[in-house]
C-alpha cells in the first residue's frame, strides 16, 4: 500500500484513537502524536525529549514497564491493564501495547508503545454495576472535600449513618461509598425509598411476608433487610416514614431482629443501616412527627451535604464529567458548554442539585448535534439569566468571570501554569492573557 507523497507517517500518526510514542535506548521520548497529548493531557512539545516515565507516570513504571521488557526480549508486548497519574492527579486507566523499534537492519534503535485510553468503558462498567468509590465523587469544594476525607473512617466504623442534604446533592452515591469503603463491600447494598411506597406495601418491602399473611401473599417474600443481611440497607427519605413503622425500625436497629408479616417466629439480621432524607428531621423531633429515639439511633454520624449553589467549583468539573459519560453513551462527541452557558450555569440557584445540572447536560445532548452546547440547546424551562442567583465565588462579566476562574486555577494547582492550563484546557499564551488583563483590571 502506498500513500500520496504529501501524507506523511506523523500524519498518519496524528490521525489514530490511540495514543502512540516512541523512546530511543535511553528512554528519550522522540515522537508524541495528537491523541497521546490528548490522553495523557500533555503537549507535544512538552513531552519531546523528556524520559517516558516522567510523562507518564505509570503503575508500573518503577520496575515492571512493559515498554522494557518488549525491548529487553526483542519481541511484541500487549494488552497490559493499567493506569497512569496525570500531572492533575486524575488517575487515567489505559491498556497498553509495546514493541522494539528497528532501523532498516533490523538493529533496535528504540521502542514504541501505543495506548488506548478505557476510561469511557470503565465508566459503563460502573453505570452498569452500580459501583461507586470516592474517587467517582467529583468535587473541588472544600466543603465537600472534607467529608470525602473522613469517609474511610466512617465506613470502616460500622456505625449508623444519617446523610442530609437537598435532593439531587448526592445522598446515595456517598452511601455507595460507604458502603464499597467498607468491610461488608462483597455483600448486598439495598436502597429503599420511604417515600415512594404506602404504609403496608412499604412494610412488606422492609421486613418480608409469610404466604398468606394478607390477601396478595401467595409465597414467602424476604424483605429488604434480610436481602441486606451482612451488607448495608439505605433507608432514603426517611423522614417520610410513617411513625408506625419508625417503632417498628428502632427494634430492629435495637435487638438485629426482623419479624416477617405473619410470622410468628423474628429472624437475626446483621445489617449495617444508613438514612438519608432532605427534611429537617430535629424540627419533625419538635413537632413529634419523627421519633427522637429512632432520630439518636440514626443520627451516631451525620454527614450534611452542600447545595450545588454553595460548591460554584464543582459546576464546570460536574459538566464536564456528565458530557464525557454522554458522550460515550450517545456516540457523539460534544466538546463542552459554550461561553455563555457557562456563565449562566455559573449564575444559576440549580434548585435540583446536581441531578439537575446531569439532567441539563442529557437533554442538551438530545438537541445538540456537535461542536458546545449554546443556549438554544438548553431546555425551554431553564431560560438563561432569567431571575439569576448570583454565584458567591464568580461574579462580573464573562470576561471577568474567566479571569477570576484562571486565577483560582492557578491557585489550586500551587502556581503550577502547565497544571492550570491543563485544568482549564488552554494553552499558556491564553492562561498568561487572562491573568494579565486581570492585573490591568
Amino acid at each position: 500500500m502506498s500513500f500520496p507523497k504529501d501524507i506523511s507517517c506523523e500524519h498518519i500518526m496524528d490521525s489514530l484513537a490511540d495514543g502512540v510514542f516512541t523512546v530511543d535506548l535511553d528512554w528519550n521520548i522522540t515522537f508524541f502524536n495528537r491523541a497521546a497529548s490528548a490522553i495523557t493531557g500533555v503537549l507535544k512539545d512538552e513531552a519531546l525529549g523528556r524520559k517516558c516515565w516522567e510523562v507518564f507516570r505509570s503503575s508500573i513504571c518503577d520496575g515492571a514497564c512493559v515498554l522494557r521488557t518488549s525491548l529487553e526480549a526483542g519481541e511484541n508486548r500487549g494488552n497490559r491493564s493499567l493506569h497512569f497519574v496525570r500531572a492533575d492527579g486524575t488517575k487515567v486507566p489505559i491498556s497498553i501495547s509495546a514493541a522494539p523499534l528497528r532501523d532498516r537492519r533490523g538493529k533496535i534503535v528504540g521502542g514504541v508503545e501505543t495506548f488506548r485510553d478505557l476510561s469511557a468503558l470503565r465508566l459503563i462498567q460502573k453505570k452498569l454495576d452500580g459501583l461507586y468509590r470516592i474517587e467517582d465523587i467529583l468535587s473541588k469544594s472544600p466543603e465537600f472535600q472534607r467529608i470525602l476525607g473522613i469517609l474511610p473512617q466512617i465506613a470502616a466504623s460500622g456505625s449508623a449513618v444519617l446523610i442530609l442534604g437537598e435532593s439531587g446533592t448526592g445522598k446515595e452515591l456517598v452511601a455507595r461509598a460507604i458502603h464499597n469503603l467498607s468491610g461488608r463491600s462483597t455483600k448486598p447494598f439495598v436502597a429503599v425509598n420511604c417515600g415512594a411506597l404506602p404504609e403496608n406495601l412499604l412494610e412488606s418491602e422492609l421486613f418480608g411476608h409469610k404466604a398468606g399473611a394478607f390477601t396478595d401473599a401467595k409465597k414467602d417474600k424476604p424483605g429488604r433487610f434480610q436481602m441486606a443481611d451482612g451488607g448495608t440497607l439505605f433507608l432514603d427519605e426517611i423522614g417520610d416514614m410513617p411513625l408506625a413503622l419508625q417503632v417498628k425500625i428502632l427494634r430492629v436497629l435495637q435487638e438485629k431482629v426482623v419479624e416477617p408479616l405473619g410470622s410468628v417466629r423474628g429472624v437475626a439480621v446483621n445489617v449495617r443501616v444508613i438514612a438519608a432524607t432532605n427534611r429537617n428531621l430535629e424540627e419533625m423531633v419538635s413537632r413529634q412527627t419523627f421519633r427522637s429515639d429512632l432520630y439518636y439511633r440514626l443520627n451516631v454520624v451525620r454527614l450534611v451535604l452542600p447545595p450545588l449553589r454553595r460548591r460554584p467549583e464543582d459546576i464546570l468539573l460536574l459538566a464536564q464529567h456528565f458530557i464525557k459519560r454522554q458522550n460515550v453513551l450517545s456516540g457523539k462527541d460534544i466538546q463542552g458548554l459554550a461561553p455563555e452557558v457557562l456563565q449562566f450555569l455559573m449564575r444559576h440557584a440549580f434548585p435540583g442539585n446536581v441531578r439537575e445540572l446531569e439532567n441539563i447536560i442529557e437533554y442538551a445532548f438530545i438537541l445538540c448535534p456537535g461542536g458546545f452546547i449554546m443556549q438554544e440547546h438548553l431546555p425551554e424551562g431553564l431560560c438563561p439569566f432569567e431571575a439569576p442567583s448570583p454565584s458567591p465565588t464568580f461574579r462580573g462579566t464573562m470576561d471577568e468571570i474567566k479571569r477570576q476562574a484562571a486565577a483560582a486555577a492557578l491557585a489550586r494547582n500551587n502556581g503550577r501554569v502547565m497544571a492550570a492550563c491543563r485544568e482549564l484546557m488552554v494553552s499558556k499564551d491564553t492562561l498568561r492573557r487572562l491573568l494579565n488583563a486581570s492585573q490591568a483590571a
